[in-house]
């Protein structure tokens, strides 16, 4: 049976006799919708064939997982908003961890979800489950489509959710029938606001009385820090953000999301605050005032709810309200729009600009040094010749390597928290592009895939372990079939790194379970999946790979970095701090 209906032309009635999955397919047209990554099952046929005909960007991805983590990068990189589909039933619930990750990191997706016919439901049909109910937990609204009339109205609503306020995914549930099902729509019901193509969709100013008093307490403040977290991309604030800092000379110390809020290269950026640092923790210390922008001050950026001390006077400012005094209590609360709220301060402190910069004339000059001496005592493991290789000097040669308008992509686990405390940003917003919301692992390649599109002709490097990399292995194929070019770097050491470094510090050394791979070549790997393969064994060896990574292949490289099998050395960090254990303690 054709399913496609011939219309009558909008000139001569106005109105569209169509499917409600090519409906649906119209509104993402209307929202300008941009990748979509899914695998297709019968209840969403009607979407698929109309996603053809109008040559919607639309990719087969080989796992769901990969599909939902592919949108969350491509969102994260791009700022618009990420699409992805799947069927009922193993389809939706292979979403939850990567809809977890959106939720939680303010990635806007709007996500299609087949369902059953509704005139069967709960009679046993294939695939069935209440995938409503488990999806619901981990998106910021999943919205049922009970009516094939309503269709432009609830999509909609879909990209509104998934844009204001902190973005998140909205999942759109599509029963077969609704999908499949004819309807004369109006022309006219086809469109959307543009303002809900890409995030912020709104901003929202904090008060006016709260500004002055957060002014006030800036203006009177010996030696202020900013702690800049994630929110500061998702406002696209970075550029407001490193003017305010030059202007008054402020330091600032970054989460792992929140790297790229001014440039890592600037004398004025502390680095990494929180549970791994260079030199940030000593500085929020030291400081008699915190602003905190746009940041949830979460386990891992407050090193347990331990940084800063108790008793730190803190402005906190952020658009959602519910993270006020979640783990910190603050002193003033900014509730609002970070880049309008870092405006609003600029203003307020203007007619003081002159005085303040003067008296905080020294600490570019002071921060600068103290990442001069951080730099010089960990020179030793950053330029390290060890083989197998240490992974700080991986990190030295990604830094050399990767240009300026390049992306780090980070998987879960060490890969995310190495890159968060060694990788430089070269200039303001995001480069570092971390899977934080909730850490998974197998992040790294379709993170890759994401961020590629999201960003044709720039370089894309993604780090992952071994671990995360068999997870996904099977998505070079999708790469190589969509011919994309980036740089897999797999932190191959035969283990899952992280565990058994835990194991190795809690118990001693051979106390591992559970906890080993077996030694694979994955650059022979990515050559018998037809893509390029390199294989690192030694120091000296990378920066010539990096080097024949970023020639433009029309496909994927796989660079296989053979790292250090010491579990002493295995986990995040390049100095002594990160092996001190005391009981009860969760150091990774």
């Amino acid at each position: 049976m054709n399913q496609h209906v011939e219309i009558k032309a909008e000139s001569d009635t106005g109105f569209l006799e169509i499917t409600g999955g090519e409906a649906i397919a119209r509104m993402i047209q209307a929202f300008d919708g941009g990748a979509m990554f899914g695998m297709g099952g019968f209840q969403l046929l009607p979407f698929y064939d109309a996603a053809r005909r109008f040559g919607l960007p639309h990719y087969l991805i080989n796992d769901e997982r990969t599909g939902i983590f592919a949108a969350d990068a491509y969102a994260k990189v791009s700022g618009r908003v990420g699409l992805a589909d799947a069927t009922l039933g193993p389809g939706a619930t292979n979403l939850v961890t990567g809809l977890m990750e959106a939720l939680n990191s303010g990635t806007a997706l709007v996500v299609l979800v087949g369902n059953t016919h509704r005139d069967h439901s709960w009679k046993n049909m294939t695939q069935e489950c209440r995938q409503t109910d488990v999806l619901r937990p981990v998106c910021k609204e999943v919205i049922r489509v009970e009516q094939v009339a309503r269709i432009p109205e609830l999509m909609r609503r879909a990209f509104a959710v998934a844009t204001s306020g902190r973005p998140g995914p909205v999942v759109v549930d599509i029963p077969e029938d609704i999908s499949h099902a004819v309807h004369s729509f109006s022309a006219a019901d086809f469109h959307g606001d543009s303002i809900y193509r890409a995030v912020p969709a709104l901003r929202s100013r904090p008060d006016g009385a709260s500004i002055a008093r957060a002014a006030e307490l800036i203006a009177a403040a010996r030696a202020p820090v900013i702690l800049a977290g994630g929110g500061v991309h998702l406002s696209g604030a970075a550029e407001q953000l490193t003017e305010f800092v030059r202007a008054f000379n402020l330091p600032v110390a970054h989460t792992l999301t929140g790297k790229g809020a001014i440039p890592c290269s600037d004398p004025l950026n502390a680095g990494l605050f929180g549970r791994y640092d260079r030199f940030a923790n000593q500085l929020i210390e030291e400081a008699d005032l915190l602003l905190v922008v746009g940041c949830k001050l979460g386990e891992i950026a407050t090193k347990r709810y331990t940084v800063p001390a108790p008793g730190k006077r803190l402005i906190h400012l952020d658009c959602v309200a519910e993270e006020f005094d979640r783990t910190v209590p603050a002193t003033v609360r900014l509730w609002g729009d970070v880049l309008l709220g870092i405006a609003d301060l600029s203003a307020a402190l203007a007619p003081e600009e002159e005085r303040l910069q003067a008296r905080w004339a020294g600490r570019p000059a002071d921060a600068a040094e103290r990442m001069a001496n951080w730099r010089r005592k960990v020179g030793a493991r950053l330029n390290s010749d060890e083989c197998p290789v240490d992974i700080a000097r991986l990190m030295t040669e990604i830094n050399a390597a990767l240009p300026a308008d390049g992306y780090l992509v980070a998987d879960g686990g060490f890969a995310a928290h190495w890159g968060g405390l060694l990788f430089d940003t070269k200039r303001p917003g995001r480069a570092f592009v971390p899977d934080r919301g909730s850490a998974s692992i197998g992040y790294g390649l379709p993170g890759a895939i994401g961020a590629a599109l999201a960003a044709p002709g720039r370089p894309v490097f993604a780090l992952t372990g071994d671990g995360g990399f068999n997870m996904m292995i099977g998505e070079l194929e999708t790469a190589r079939r969509l011919a994309l070019d980036f740089t897999i770097i797999v932190v191959n050491n035969a283990a899952s790194g992280y565990v058994k470094a835990l194991q190795h510090l809690m118990y001693g050394p051979g106390a591992y379970h559970a906890s080993d791979l077996s030694e694979t070549n994955y650059a022979d790997v990515a050559a018998a999946l037809g893509c390029h393969g390199i294989r690192v064994e030694r120091p000296d060896q990378l920066a010539p790979a990096f080097k024949e990574a970023l020639v433009r292949r029309n496909g994927p490289t796989v660079i296989d970095v053979v790292v250090t099998r010491d579990p002493a050395k295995m986990l995040p960090g390049v100095d002594s701090r990160t092996v001190q254990v005391k009981k009860g303690d969760r150091i990774a």
